[in-house]
């Protein structure tokens, strides 16, 4: 007992401390960062480093290279401006913006903490056009400046430090007791903390990615379109929203109907 109540009070101590040390950008949501940004940055670089080495990756004298990084540049820029104003650009000083096209038919796209993004050319014929591209690439971009992967790294080790504490706790109970009380805490993190922060990430980059497209010039009406092409692609059994780490199509399509108005007017300068 006088172990475990040390090692809570750490854990609890740690959420305080850290829980506010970090503010997602636009949304000035409080969030939990407890590994160094460095430390992140320097893993992400070098994973990304060995998927375009070992990938078909297009040439910059592609076409769908060359709208790639124009889009992603268009955001850049954009994001650059917004930090600046706001007086945020440190959050985004050690970024390396980075576009590359992968030439598989993959329908997906992904950007790295650090500004290392990826698109593959399977997802090209769902966008469609560049402005639907730059829905995609909004909201990967809003991944990486809101560190929504440092903020799951963050929970992981909270989760990891929370099932040391009951094993230290549960360590003079018989086995089967040990495996039901383990197997129930693992299940209910994930119910309560892991999902929930997911889907509440993925609502998030969502409305960063429709500000910053906006900001770049392209038209956020173009997510609806979008994203009904995109729930055409899902096939097969999908499972129940609480059990997902993503919205619902229809729940995501909804929230962003809601959003595209105040947005469109607010940030988008287009015609």
């Amino acid at each position: 007992m006088k172990k475990i109540i040390p090692l809570c009070s750490f854990c609890i101590s740690v959420v305080l401390i850290f829980a506010s040390c970090k503010t997602v950008p636009v949304t000035g949501r409080k969030q939990l960062n407890l590994v160094p940004d460095f430390m992140i940055k320097e893993m992400a670089f070098t994973q990304y480093d060995s998927v375009v080495k070992a990938s078909p990756t297009l040439s910059q004298y592609d076409a769908r290279a060359q709208m790639v990084t124009r889009v992603g540049t268009r955001i850049q820029l954009a994001v650059e401006s917004y930090m600046t104003q706001n007086n945020m650009s440190k959050e985004i000083k050690n970024f390396r913006w980075e576009y590359n096209t992968i030439n598989e038919n993959i329908i997906n796209a992904w950007c790295m903490p650090g500004g290392k993004v990826v698109v593959y050319t399977g997802l090209l014929p769902v966008t469609q056009n560049e402005t639907a591209l730059a829905v995609v690439m909004g909201h990967e971009i809003a991944h990486a400046i809101a560190r929504h992967g440092n903020e799951r790294m963050s929970e992981a080790l909270l989760i990891g430090l929370g099932g040391l504490v009951l094993e230290e706790a549960l360590k003079e109970k018989k086995q089967q007791t040990q495996l039901i009380f383990l197997g129930l805490y693992i299940v209910g993190t994930k119910l309560a903390l892991e999902l929930p922060n997911s889907r509440m990430q993925e609502s998030e980059a969502d409305k960063l990615g429709l500000i910053f497209m906006s900001m770049a010039g392209y038209n956020p009406e173009e997510a609806i379109p979008f994203w009904r092409r995109m729930a055409a692609h899902n096939k097969g059994g999908k499972w129940p929203e609480f059990l997902s780490t993503h919205p619902s199509d229809e729940t995501r399509i909804n929230k962003l109907s809601e959003l595209i108005p105040g947005i469109k007017s607010t940030y988008y300068k287009g015609n």
